[in-house]
């Protein structure tokens, strides 16, 4: 399990829930309900001072686990589960953790395994 930082793309329902990624050059399909959570952070350690109004994100993070499927694989393939965060206001959207990454790593290297 690897935990990092990586920008993503991802279309999002009408409510904001992931529906579809692009991420590395590759296009994903969420196959299962996505589950949300919010993460405090230690804004003190890298915000000085905050701008009136600027509330949004600033203390939690909005985290959200989702099981996806590579788009042209089989319905049998293995799913990848990620952890994305999304960054209020701006609406960024970032991979924080693969959990699944042994599995991605060996599709990398051997596109046929």
């Amino acid at each position: 399990m690897g935990t990092f930082s990586e920008h993503l793309e991802v279309a999002e329902t009408a409510a904001g829930t992931p529906l579809h990624l692009a991420w590395r050059g590759r296009r994903y399909t969420l196959a299962a309900e996505p589950l949300r959570w919010y993460r405090r952070r230690n804004w003190w350690d890298e915000e000085t001072r905050a701008a009136p109004g600027a509330g949004v994100g600033l203390v939690d993070r909005e985290i959200w686990r989702v099981q996806v499927r590579r788009d042209g694989a089989g319905g049998d393939a293995p799913l990848l589960t990620l952890d994305l965060v999304r960054y209020l206001p701006a609406g960024r959207w970032r991979v924080i953790k693969i959990h699944d990454a042994l599995n991605e790593s060996v599709e990398e290297l051997d596109p046929g395994a």
